[in-house]
């Protein structure tokens, strides 16, 4: 089986193609298109041995020329073409919990969905759509961030409302579930009892592991819950928003404007909400130092929570673009949890897998492997399918 792995962002479309045999998988070819929709557009791929093969600035207006992109540069590269295609999909609502083939209904279902997610659910759905259309003879998988955190207790997915709303399916949801699934699997024979996943990028969560299993994580019903995160406001007093509806005659779409794309680390800061930028300018700008730290601060107080509902913690894994690369960031948050048995040494700050604590806890930097997690279950989701 040959696998496409297509993993949507808002404005970005990361792709992986795979070779699957047996129990074993490789990646043949890899890659992203960024900035989808603007005039600075980024198309970039790699070779089996991480070799750059392709890197370009170019007009991608859309998903949809996203994926004729990435079905040329996998031609080009004579790449053998895919069996079955595999989508990340961050929200399925409730009724859409677990990995499943791609059908009609399957997509209806989806589009009732947008609502909970809804800067990621269309793009999604559009490059579902167009996947389809592309590549007519593949089978298609949607793999769920929300599928991981499906069998949280009760006691972490119910949300404190009225019993009707809850039957309606606002509950917490949770998601980079397959990110988190990623680092399980990476760890292997290595995997402690407690860990605590922190997956810090433009969007963050922190989640609760024990024994493999999600037992709670920080976002809820939608991926605007939670931690502080680039443009999301993550966890706000529901008050605020019954305030600004009063008082300021704010509807829906404002109140989404403000809480997804305006607020967070850009909100904060008033600059910028990449992390990288901001550690530049954090010099001569009291609020880009004010935005770092609230961060920071947000992570930990995170972090801490999980550590009270695992009953203490044996690892903790930074992935996600921040997690992995900014050692400042990792510093600062574990580095008001000495209570805890976490204290990193000086020279332990690097960004490698070993990361290591002079305490009772072990700290590690790994990599999120969402593709890798989509072809495993697209694999299996085929796999265990009834045969026509």
């Amino acid at each position: 089986m040959i696998v496409l792995a297509l993993n949507s962002g808002s404005s970005s479309l990361k792709f992986g193609l795979y070779g699957m045999r047996d129990s074993s998988m490789g990646v043949l070819f890899s890659g992203e298109a960024e900035s989808i929709g603007q005039s600075n557009a980024k198309m970039s791929a790699r070779n089996s041995k991480g070799k750059v093969v392709l890197s370009t600035v170019m007009e991608i207006p859309s998903q949809q020329i996203a994926i004729v992109n990435i079905g040329k540069a996998v031609n080009d590269a004579k790449m053998p073409l895919p069996t079955a295609v595999g989508h990340r999909v961050v929200h399925g609502g409730p009724e859409l919990r677990q990995h499943c083939l791609i059908d009609d209904n399957v997509v209806r279902k989806l589009e009732d969905a947008a609502p909970f997610a809804p800067l990621h659910i269309p793009s999604a759905l559009s490059a579902i759509r167009f996947a389809r259309l592309h590549f007519p003879k593949c089978q298609q998988v949607a793999c769920f961030d929300t599928t991981f955190h499906a069998e949280m207790p009760d006691v972490a997915s119910i949300l404190p409302i009225p019993k009707e709303l809850r039957k309606e399916g606002i509950c917490r949801y949770g998601f980079h579930g397959l990110s988190c699934e990623s680092i399980v699997e990476q760890l292997g024979s290595d995997l402690p009892e407690r860990l605590i996943v922190a997956h810090l990028g433009n969007g963050a969560s922190i989640t609760a592991i024990k024994n493999g299993k999600s037992i709670d994580t920080s976002m809820g019903l939608t991926p605007t819950g939670g931690v502080i995160m680039g443009t999301r406001s993550g966890d706000l007093d529901p008050g605020i928003l019954v305030y600004l509806m009063r008082e300021k005659g704010l509807g829906a779409a404002a109140l989404e404007e403000i809480i997804n794309h305006r607020s967070g680390l850009l909100g904060i800061s008033g600059a910028d909400s990449d992390m990288r930028r901001l550690h530049e300018a954090s010099s001569s700008d009291n609020d880009v130092r004010l935005a770092i730290q609230m961060f920071c601060y947000s992570v930990r107080k995170q972090v801490a929570a999980m550590i009270a509902v695992l009953g203490g913690v044996d690892m903790i894994v930074f992935t996600g673009g921040i997690g992995e690369n900014d050692k400042e960031v990792r510093a600062s948050v574990c580095g008001g949890l000495n209570w805890a048995g976490i204290s990193l040494d000086e020279p332990q700050q690097r960004s490698d897998q070993h990361e290591g604590s002079n305490g009772g806890c072990l700290v590690r930097v790994l990599p999120s492997q969402e593709n890798e997690q989509i072809a495993r279950h697209t694999r299996s989701v085929i796999n265990e399918s009834p045969r026509l």
